[in-house]
């Protein structure tokens, strides 16, 4: 998710607003001025003064109000606060003002003679408001209020109150944005009632709090996304139980409701949103979402384009009209213009779908998966596909300021990303990936599987027609039908590959493969990585992984792909990219050696026929092609620089291995690696290298249940074998034909090294 950028002077948050904008968030209990409000919003994007008037009141009159109301002095406090609380101001000023602020809000959590003190839900705002305006012009508010748990836990209290929820909800995300120990939700008092009491626009609110809540914190330290560091990390949290963000996951779930009202807030349409809330509310809201100068802007386009298009604005009055608190007298006063209301609730969904996201990854992925099947959140974003997610960009559409329709912090932009990490984590490895097709699609499969004479996927007989997609495509088909169409310097074609090669994922079926292959989907491929000659790393990487999981032992995907790729000046071109990052391409390396080891062994003439023609298998058959790749998979990883993204590399090299052993040929691999380390005058530091990467293997992957199933069920390989090769290749008898340590000369040998010390 895009973070809006921080304002001078403020801590780090997932975004900041500028004074201005608080300014004018904090200036909605005021009475505003009798002038139209469009009028308003253009002097504030003039003056920079958002849409509140200075404080006009002296402290005089304050002092007499206050002996006639008793408000125990507590105007005068806010007077004095806000006057300490603007840009750059001292902070060791409003430090013992603050304090009495926060004493304050407070107050109905202290008895006094058995009765708790009471404050309005006016005065709350207000206080709040100035909390907040603090906040964000004194550097070290935020953190300090941070460090006060009670203070935080007290301030979810405030969200009952409608009139208070959107001023509590922003302070807690900015606090809860600096503070370093991630809160606990079960501490809030009566969760489960607040959350459940929440209308649908509150929840959506509220996910943004959420969002900080359960994702598992990240220091930002490059050596932490090592798997050294991550298996570090593991084994300490499984000494100290449950993080954090898994408990406050489970606590959310454990709310009646809770998911069912996530589904129904991602899959509604926007003419289902409109509510009772008044047009000045639903801009209270807006402020909320973005910095003051993109609001203001986004408003002002907005407006003025549909007033064009529209005799009868909907926000200008028409001349002469009466106005109260700034607003005409007609009824298309309590509503936004369309497209805003469209990309209030694009606003919305991105925050919805990040915490669904989330809670799919989650310890609880089974029952989280079994509750959105249940709830039709598929179906749903089916339906809102063309309308909403991927809508047509106009020449209107709203961008953010100082961005254009293309760049990733562009709200439509975010939601199509967001979209589809959905779609990815809601494939990955999980039977329920079948829901995104409709039911003529799952017709379509069983077909496939009954020409080919194969049996039928289990999980496609199993699912639950009721809950799939309607309409004349599923949501998979809606996917490859934009992803085809994408331009080339598209940021969305990395995470539509990555959706797509989801749902290709795991033990691999001819079916799923062979309704991919008839929308044409290899051939797309082929066009980006060859004919359009793609530069983005990122992309050719999904793009590479999507094609090996596509052709994996399927002839009629290496018969495509020798019928497009048919001349020796296009295959040069893809073995040109396939050689520029092997850390990019090994995945397509590793499934197209794999399927080869296969085709060998079959006796078919279909087979025989690609064995024969197609130029890929043949180049990947030759054993000096193997040693290349082996070799340089092994040389490009160190263990203290391994990754989840470039395992795989290591993964690969293994492979490449244990079909050798097969063959018995593994001694012969071992011997070529070795003359290849004294051809470079470098002997034994490529054979060193390979056995710490392989004793860190062990480690990683005889204490992870899920990496050790990916792997056999990707490769086919049990993974049984796979660990006897290990071992073989670990055996420390320099007897051994097949033990790397035969093939390292004394005077080179380094294979003691505790490499989980440096």
């Amino acid at each position: 998710m895009a973070a809006a950028p921080a304002a001078a002077g403020s801590g780090a948050g997932r975004g900041r607003r500028s004074a201005a904008t608080v300014a004018a968030w904090g200036g909605w209990g005021g009475r505003p001025r009798p002038s139209n409000i469009l009028l308003q919003l253009r002097q504030g994007q003039l003056t920079g003064r958002g849409l509140v008037r200075a404080v006009q009141f002296t402290e005089t009159f304050l002092t007499e109000r206050d002996k006639q109301s008793k408000w125990s002095g507590i105007p005068q406090l806010l007077l004095k606060l806000h006057a300490t609380s603007h840009l750059h101001s001292d902070f060791a000023e409003c430090q013992n003002i603050l304090k009495l602020l926060v004493e304050i809000l407070m107050r109905p959590t202290i008895s006094i003679r058995g009765q708790k003190l009471k404050i309005s839900d006016e005065m709350s705002k207000d206080c709040l408001s100035i909390l907040y305006n603090t906040c964000v012009c004194t550097e070290g508010v935020t953190k300090r209020l941070a460090e006060k748990n009670d203070f935080v836990i007290f301030l979810f209290t405030l969200m009952t109150s409608k009139k208070t929820f959107l001023q509590t909800a922003t302070l807690i995300e900015d606090i809860l944005g600096v503070k370093k120990e991630m809160i606990r939700l079960d501490e809030v008092p009566n969760l489960s009632s607040l959350v459940s009491n929440f209308d649908q626009q509150q929840l959506a609110n509220f996910c943004r709090i959420l969002a900080v809540t359960i994702s598992e914190m990240d220091t930002g330290n490059d050596d932490k996304h090592t798997l050294l560091a991550k298996n570090a990390q593991q084994k300490k949290s499984l000494s100290l139980g449950p993080s954090a963000a898994e408990i406050n996951q489970a606590a959310l779930l454990s709310i009646p409701g809770f998911v069912e009202r996530l589904c129904k807030l991602a899959t509604r349409k926007v003419s289902e949103s409109t509510g009772t809330a008044s047009f000045l509310q639903e801009l209270e809201e807006w402020y909320t979402w973005l910095d003051n100068a993109l609001v203001l802007d986004a408003l002002m386009r907005v407006a003025n384009e549909e007033s064009e298009h529209n005799q009868a604005s909907l926000v200008f009055p028409p001349p002469g009209a009466s106005e109260e608190n700034g607003l005409p007298h007609t009824s298309a006063r309590t509503q936004l213009p369309q497209s805003m209301k469209i990309m209030h609730e694009i606003m919305y969904k991105l925050e919805v779908l990040y915490v669904l996201c989330v809670l799919l990854m989650g310890r609880q992925r089974n029952q989280v998966h079994r509750m959105i099947a249940e709830f039709k959140l598929i179906p749903g974003l089916n339906n809102l596909f063309d309308k909403l997610i991927w809508r047509k960009h106009s020449a209107s559409a709203l961008v953010l300021h100082g961005h254009n329709q293309n760049c990733d912090c562009s709200p439509d932009i975010t939601l199509k990303i967001q979209f589809l990490r959905l779609l990815q984590s809601f494939s990955d490895h999980h039977e329920n990936k079948y829901l995104l097709l409709n039911n003529q699609e799952l017709n379509e499969l069983s077909a496939i599987s009954l020409k080919a004479n194969i049996p039928e996927v289990e999980a496609v007989l199993n699912t639950d027609r009721s809950l799939v997609c309607d309409g004349k495509r599923g949501l998979l088909t809606r996917l490859l039908q934009v992803m085809k169409k994408e331009p080339a310097e598209s940021s969305f074609r990395f995470w539509q590959a990555r959706a797509v090669e989801s749902f290709l994922r795991g033990t691999t079926s001819y079916a799923d493969q062979m309704f991919l292959l008839k929308r044409g989907l290899l051939e797309h491929i082929l066009y980006c990585i060859v004919d359009s000659e793609c530069k983005s790393r990122d992309v050719l990487q999904s793009y590479f992984d999507l094609l090996g999981e596509l052709m994996k032992f399927n002839v009629d995907a290496f018969k495509r792909f020798n019928k497009y790729i048919n001349t020796d000046a296009k295959f040069q071109v893809f073995l040109k990219q396939i050689n520029s990052s092997l850390v990019d391409s090994n995945m397509l390396v590793r499934c197209v050696t794999l399927s080869l080891d296969r085709f060998e062994n079959q006796v078919d003439m279909k087979v025989a026929e690609v064995l024969s023609e197609c130029r890929l298998l043949a180049y990947i058959s030759q054993v000096p092609t193997q040693m290349s790749f082996l070799f340089r998979l092994i040389n490009i990883i160190h263990v203290q620089t391994l990754t989840q993204e470039n395992v795989s590399c290591l993964n690969t090299s293994l492979v490449i291995l244990m079909l050798a052993r097969r063959k018995e040929r593994l001694p012969l691999y071992l011997r070529l690696l070795q003359r290849m380390e004294h051809s470079k005058k470098y002997p034994g530091f490529l054979l060193n290298n390979f056995h710490n990467l392989l004793r860190f293997w062990q480690q990683h992957y005889l204490h992870k249940d899920k990496d050790s199933t990916c792997l056999e069920n990707s490769s086919c390989i049990s993974f049984s074998y796979w660990k006897e090769t290990v071992s073989i290749l670990l055996n420390p008898d320099r007897q051994s034909p097949s033990a790397l340590v035969s093939y390292i000369e004394e005077p080179y040998m380094d294979i003691d090294r505790d490499f989980t010390e440096e």
